[in-house]
């Protein structure tokens, strides 16, 4: 199975930036859709952003198109999330995804193919 551990998370100002890296090991990330799921205090998990497996498409959020950046490095088996202008409501656990599918992401029933997860804070 695959094996992801996400850094890069922090506390920052809103306007800010961030950069968050997912490194894998025991697959390949070419053969997941890879994405990054995230959580707030008190509510639900929501996507925020997926990379398709088969042609590096990118899907986001409507909240954070324009704003947040998925990629990948195939070579370093590493996804990132570089995400700019941040804002106060961007504050949460955001975890990195691995699944066989873009629309398996969002499954959260499934216990394989999640990172441990990293805080991020925007201050007001």
């Amino acid at each position: 199975q695959i094996r992801l551990v996400e850094s890069g998370g922090g506390l920052v100002q809103t306007g800010g930036s961030l950069k968050l890296s997912c490194a894998a090991s025991g697959r390949t990330i070419s053969d997941y859709a890879m994405g990054w799921i995230r959580q707030a205090p008190g509510k639900d998990r929501e996507f925020v952003a997926g990379i398709s497996e088969s042609n590096g498409q990118a899907y986001y959020k409507d909240n954070v198109k324009g704003r947040f950046t998925i990629s990948r490095d195939i070579s370093k088996n590493t996804v990132y999330l570089q995400m700019n202008s941040l804002k106060p409501e961007d504050t949460a656990v955001y975890y990195c995804r691995g699944s066989r599918s873009i629309e398996r992401l969002e499954d959260y029933s499934e216990r394989t193919g999640w990172g441990q997860g990293t805080q991020v804070t925007v201050s007001s």
